[in-house]
């Protein structure tokens, strides 16, 4: 697990299209400037055999109801090539291990409700569900 780089980026755009998200390789340099720049931010990769195979990106924050802070995991995605090694539950992990470190009292995520894989793979790692998310678009920007 390493702080991504911009050199990732081939490899990020390729990681967020894979979980729905049009990204081209400029975008995703774009992208890993932004969270490189924000000290509230970390996008985390995972590598095997010298190729990055997965990552999670982080938000940490101030989180009003608890008065404490919190961290919400943004994107967790693993290339489908490599998911049965176990490389999911070490992004979560390392995570969790950095939430802690930055002070957070919870992690949080969420995911889209047709990925039922993805809600085993959270409830085994010892995640709950609770509560529903409403989205609203509020057009481009």
């Amino acid at each position: 697990m390493r702080d991504v780089k911009l050199a990732d980026a081939p490899a990020v755009s390729r990681l967020l299209e894979a979980l729905g998200y049009p990204c081209d390789e400029q975008d995703a340099e774009r992208r890993i400037r932004r969270v490189n720049a924000s000290p509230r931010q970390s996008l985390i990769v995972a590598e095997l055999k010298e190729q990055v195979v997965g990552m999670v990106s982080l938000d940490f924050m101030f989180y009003l109801p608890l008065g404490r802070e919190t961290c919400r995991i943004t994107a967790l995605v693993v290339d489908e090539r490599w998911r049965k090694l176990q490389v999911g539950r070490e992004l979560l992990r390392f995570a969790e291990g950095l939430a802690r470190r930055e002070g957070s009292v919870r992690i949080e995520l969420t995911t889209a409700a047709q990925r039922t894989d993805a809600h085993r793979f959270y409830a085994a790692s010892g995640y709950i569900q609770s509560s529903l998310r409403f989205v609203k678009n509020l057009g481009e920007g």
